[in-house]
């Protein structure tokens, strides 16, 4: 017999709403630990209001979200806090601070939150500066970046607190081909070689299908979810001509 595949988060009859307006309903899926789960759909479906509801920036209307078995939302203010340390997000801007520089970036989680001293933290910095390989960026400013180097210091600050689930939120948006590309080996690095549970909101076919072992599509007409599976399964087999219709951009 293998060894068991352990859900690290499930989401249950989840409902997301602005006010009156219902965004999607009845969401029901899993993540297991260590796959990179895709959320996926078009434009305006709901991929990052479900980002925030999973990261903890907004309530949904209904529902239930459990990390490794504990329901986020109907846990305190103070467990919530402390759950949501062990997750990292990297934003679709990166969003750096762009008056600290590259590394004071990434020691702000460590000085916040952990009890490490000034050269511990030094020493972790240029660890995970070295995983999204910028080396030697440390001193740099945000500005003084590109828009890839820009993600990849986001990610390391990310990677910070060594996180439990890595969020990317269009990690790929306003990359040049080559950019995204090297973003999409370092999920799929982090997930091999430090078994991180990764979870991706996007849109963009070759991270798709270059990073994703299991997904799920949104539709904004029906308003959930209508399709889930590894993205290259849903590809082959699916009947749903509005899945059929993403993942081959209409070309097929």
């Amino acid at each position: 017999m293998g060894i068991p595949v352990k859900p690290i988060i499930e989401v249950r009859n989840l409902d997301l709403s602005y006010d009156d307006y219902m965004v999607m309903r009845n969401l029901n899926f899993t993540v297991n630990k260590g796959e990179t789960f895709i959320i996926m759909g078009g434009s305006g479906c709901g991929k990052s209001t479900l980002l925030k509801v999973l990261i903890g920036l907004k309530e949904p209307e209904k529902g239930q979200v459990f990390y490794n078995g504990e329901d986020f939302w109907a846990a305190d203010y103070s467990r919530q806090q402390e759950m949501m340390r062990g997750f990292g997000v990297l934003y679709q801007s990166g969003a750096l601070w762009s008056s600290l520089t590259v590394g004071e970036n990434v020691a702000l989680p460590l000085q916040l939150y952990s009890s490490l001293n000034a050269s511990q933290i030094r020493d972790l910095v240029e660890l995970k500066l070295s995983l999204v390989s910028l080396d030697g960026c440390a001193d740099l400013y945000p500005v003084e970046l590109s828009g890839g180097m820009r993600k990849r210091a986001g990610l390391a600050r990310a990677l910070a607190l060594d996180p439990d689930i890595i969020f990317f939120d269009e990690p790929s948006a306003g990359l040049d081909p080559m950019s995204a590309k090297m973003l999409d080996d370092l999920i799929i690095q982090l997930r091999e070689d430090l078994g991180s549970t990764i979870v991706v909101v996007t849109h963009e076919l070759a991270s798709i299908f270059a990073v994703g072992n299991n997904a799920i599509f949104l539709d904004d007409q029906s308003k959930t979810m209508i399709a889930s599976g590894n993205p290259k399964d849903l590809l082959d087999n699916s009947k749903d001509p509005k899945v059929i219709q993403f993942l081959t951009r209409g070309r097929r």
